[in-house]
């Protein structure tokens, strides 16, 4: 099969590579009809998270249809059309009983192979999925492929961060970057009832999109946000700030444009080395920091029904639709914010 690989920093391969095959009896093999490239899919790329395997097959936002069943499969059926979290789960252990399903015992994130052993990712004509009555969701009529990606994926992350901040009505709230997940942070905010939200990003196409999807933009390199904040807020601050960036310097701002007793809700991968605050800054200022990793599998479900109410909107972050040949030229359009770049489909 036609694969896009990782060969090293800032290297992908489109080349042919053995079709995967079942190995346990819960698995099965899904044809890949789209799939897309992912703000975290860069950190293998620049090496920011090193240790991935050369060879590996890049990507963790997929959807297709099953072509091959494990004899233990019961609830997926060949032929299905499938969405996926980009991390398999058991649905019965005590994190995924919780909703935490990125936190299951049996977890596996797709895409990150490191000596030899992991998952193979999406950006492929074929993937086999584990645990697949458990993991994967049956597409619902009317739910297309690029709505699935987004609902395995920066959907249900937005959501969730807006979800862990708690958001009220009558709060202000704080979007940092204006990328896929901070539009859909905005989107589920506003799905929450909030009616003021701002939005900090510097690319021009990012903040009309937030605009268009009821946030207020904010320049950072041509405005003042902390004034515009405390204009806002009768000088305290936001309420609560999103991180949607994943970055020290993210963090840094959401922290200090947060009011006192505030909360600052991250779901950006950052891999920086330490927190951009300290302890006693944060004892004195009384925030609470939530941070990890999004329970897609968790947030599927819930909330495919009001975003195919959204579709068209929820849809537009898609700059790019080109088929998977053509990969290596989509990282570095998406790496480096070419051609007004925001999220790239590819097609097998």
């Amino acid at each position: 099969m036609k694969a896009l690989t990782f060969q090293g920093k800032e290297k992908i391969a489109y080349e042919t590579i053995a079709d995967p095959g079942l190995e346990e009896a819960g698995d099965v093999i899904v044809k890949v009809e789209a799939c897309a490239i992912c703000g975290s899919d860069l950190h293998p790329y620049y090496e920011r998270e090193k240790g991935m395997d050369h060879g590996c097959v890049m990507g963790h936002e997929f959807t297709g249809e099953v072509v091959e069943l494990g004899k233990g499969v019961k609830q997926i059926q060949r032929g299905d059309l499938v969405m996926s979290p980009f991390t398999v789960s058991c649905g019965s252990c005590f994190y995924c009983r919780k909703g935490l399903t990125s936190r299951c015992v049996e977890s596996q994130l797709f895409g990150w192979r490191s000596a030899g052993k992991g998952l193979h990712g999406g950006q492929a004509e074929y993937l086999r999925i584990p645990l697949a009555d458990q993991t994967l969701v049956k597409r619902p009529e009317g739910v297309s492929a690029k709505l699935a990606l987004l609902l395995g994926d920066v959907l249900s992350t937005g959501y969730f961060c807006a979800d862990q901040a708690g958001v009220k009505a009558d709060e202000v709230q704080l979007v940092l970057g204006c990328g896929p997940v901070g539009l859909m942070s905005i989107w589920a905010a506003r799905q929450m009832g909030a009616q003021k939200i701002f939005a900090v990003d510097r690319v021009p196409e990012r903040l009309a999109m937030a605009k268009a999807w009821g946030a207020i933009p904010l320049d950072y390199t041509k405005t003042d946000v902390a004034a515009h904040l405390k204009e806002a807020t009768e000088g305290r601050g936001a309420d609560v700030a999103f991180e949607a960036v994943g970055s020290s310097i993210a963090t840094r701002s959401a922290f200090e444009l947060l009011r006192p007793g505030g909360v600052l809700s991250a779901v950006g991968v950052c891999t920086d080395p330490q927190i951009a605050f300290n302890p006693v800054e944060a004892y004195d200022k009384n925030i609470t920091y939530k941070i990890g990793r999004c329970p897609a599998r968790h947030y599927m479900s819930k909330l495919w029904e009001a975003a195919r109410k959204d579709a068209s909107l929820l849809t537009q972050v898609f700059s790019h639709d080109l088929p998977l040949s053509e990969g290596p030229k989509a990282y570095e359009l998406f790496a480096n914010k070419l051609d007004n770049c925001t999220k790239v489909i590819l097609r097998p």
